[in-house]
């Protein structure tokens, strides 16, 4: 009876690891759902900011063509990520597009301070809020998913999670880092 008794305890706690990970497997993946939902916003927006700068800013076409080209990348880096959250490499990949699109609309807005009517614009006025807003969102969804990130990777590397994740095939998830192209290389300073 004892030893019965001992077995049921152990399933239950073996049972209890197991639904451990898939709810932290599963905030891992609604922590990117979140991000999902304001990346996309944010690239539903980029068109429509590029075709109000396009009437003021006809002699940079090249930066424009940069952020539609960042934007389609970003897009498509987006569905692979979707598609499996803990696959690191589309996470580093999507982080990189990202970045590489917060790039492109940095040298936009930096071009767009050269235009006096274009600045004055209500429509680039709104579309720069707005995109400012979602960025706001997007780090703080990002955040979250990161948070969500760390917590499922200690469930399941912690002992003796570890072996039930390794039997269950519970795959490590990956951080969204999302860098932008000129803050990888840290400013020179100087006070003379």
């Amino acid at each position: 009876m004892i030893f019965l008794g001992v077995i049921a305890a152990i399933v239950f706690w073996l049972i209890g690891i197991y639904n451990r990970l898939v709810n932290e497997r599963n905030r891992v993946r609604n922590g990117f759902a979140q991000i999902d939902v304001q990346l996309t916003r944010r690239h539903d927006l980029i068109p429509n900011l590029v075709e109000a700068v396009k009437g003021y800013m006809k002699h940079e076409r090249e930066t424009l063509e940069a952020v539609i080209q960042a934007r389609n990348s970003a897009v498509s880096d987006l569905d692979a990520a979707k598609a499996d959250p803990a696959n690191a490499a589309a996470m580093q990949k999507l982080g990189a597009s990202e970045g590489a699109l917060g790039s492109a609309l940095g040298r936009l807005f930096a071009l767009s301070e050269a235009y006096p009517d274009l600045k004055a614009n209500q429509n680039m006025m709104q579309f720069q809020e707005e995109l400012a807003s979602t960025e706001n969102k997007v780090a703080f969804s990002r955040q979250a998913f990161n948070d969500a990130v760390l917590s499922y990777n200690n469930t399941a590397e912690n002992f003796p999670n570890n072996i039930i994740a390794g039997f269950f095939s519970f795959k490590l998830a990956s951080f969204l880092e999302i860098e932008a192209e000129e803050m990888r290389d840290a400013p020179e300073v100087s006070f003379s």
